[in-house]
């Protein structure tokens, strides 16, 4: 039988977008019940997924030493599946491959020197591969903006939405919850996500808290964030929670005002149609991904000014508030729009004619 590999040892880390990405394709292709291949998961702990899925994939486990071309995986295997664009391991034979590109965010975060390390690394998947996915348009648009891409067929598959049934207990309450009404968002805190623009915000709209979860022990929450929150002497109406279980997680999309997501860049975004599945309405960056993802009735930002980020909100929670169940029932059917299992077939596909 024919064999597809799946590079996915970044399934280990699901609080952050490529270990969701991972998990939840996994979870597509096991629940679209292939026949006429079998798949290798690659991972550093094969137990719970064979808990989970049992004999259905096959499993190897994955060892770091891997990325040496003297301890590459020898196996030949018919496709082999980079599940993202910064992975090390790569095969040993000159088989079918397959890359899927999440962003090209390194371009700005590391260095736009096509010459730096981190940018041939990826030029050399570019090269190698016989087929591209993409997160999103932008994501294809930016690829091919920075890089040379070779002449291979290309798609655009979505991302599908982790939060498919809402689950929450009605007893179910996190340790923090905000005394006064309150806006939500959620990422690892980075300047990439620019949450101290939503505490300067938070000034002209006295009557509302704000939650932020996600990793904060990072320099930039100790740094500008942090900064930003006492120098405007907030510390009573912001809340950080830290990283939140997905319970937490949907008490506080279930229960939050509005969910803000100001991101400077992003290959897709999954957070926003997390909070528009519970019918509330996201207030977005105008940039990147974003427009594409959010649609046209969630409401964005054109830049960071306080004032006008805060003008935006009043205005947009009026428009919802006023129009409240036709914008959440357009909300929830445009997040339901996103699907796992649909995603996970159109990759099945792709396999399909790589084979």
């Amino acid at each position: 039988m024919k064999q597809i590999f799946l590079e996915s040892h970044n399934i280990k880390n699901q609080h952050f977008g490529f270990g969701q990405f991972n998990y939840h394709l996994i979870k597509g292709l096991y629940n679209a019940d292939i026949q006429d291949f079998k798949i290798t998961l690659h991972a550093k702990e094969v137990e719970p997924l064979k808990q989970e899925f049992g004999d259905y994939f096959n499993y190897k486990k994955y060892y770091s030493f891997r990325r040496y071309p003297l301890f590459q995986i020898r196996e030949k295997f018919t496709v082999w599946h980079s599940l993202n664009q910064n992975i090390k391991i790569e095969p040993y034979h000159d088989i079918p491959y397959l890359l899927t590109v999440h962003d090209v965010n390194f371009i700005d975060e590391v260095s736009n020197d096509l010459n730096h390390e981190v940018n041939i690394r990826f030029q050399e998947k570019l090269n190698r591969s016989h087929a591209i996915t993409y997160i999103s348009e932008y994501a294809k648009q930016s690829t091919h903006q920075h890089f040379k891409v070779p002449d291979v067929p290309e798609y655009v598959i979505y991302n599908g939405n982790p939060i498919r049934e809402i689950t929450l207990p009605k007893s179910h309450r996190p340790t923090q919850v905000p005394k006064n009404p309150f806006l939500f968002s959620i990422g690892e805190f980075t300047p990439r996500k620019n949450f101290h623009t939503l505490v300067e915000m938070l000034k002209y709209l006295p009557e509302l808290d704000l939650v932020l979860s996600g990793n904060n022990s990072t320099d930039y929450a100790n740094s500008k964030l942090a900064t930003t929150i006492n120098d405007l002497n907030l510390q009573n109406r912001v809340v950080i929670t830290g990283k939140i279980d997905d319970l937490d997680k949907q008490y506080y999309l279930q229960h939050c005002e509005a969910f803000m997501f100001p991101s400077l860049r992003e290959g897709f975004g999954i957070p926003p149609i997390e909070a528009m599945r519970f019918g509330k309405p996201v207030f977005l960056s105008n940039n990147t991904s974003l427009p594409e993802i959010g649609g046209k009735d969630a409401f964005y930002w054109n830049h960071y000014e306080p004032q006008y980020m805060a003008t935006i909100v009043k205005k947009g929670l009026e428009t919802y508030n006023e129009n409240k169940e036709e914008l959440a029932s357009k909300y929830i059917a445009h997040a339901k729009s996103f699907n796992w299992d649909e995603t996970a077939k159109q990759y099945a596909d792709v396999y399909r004619n790589l084979l």
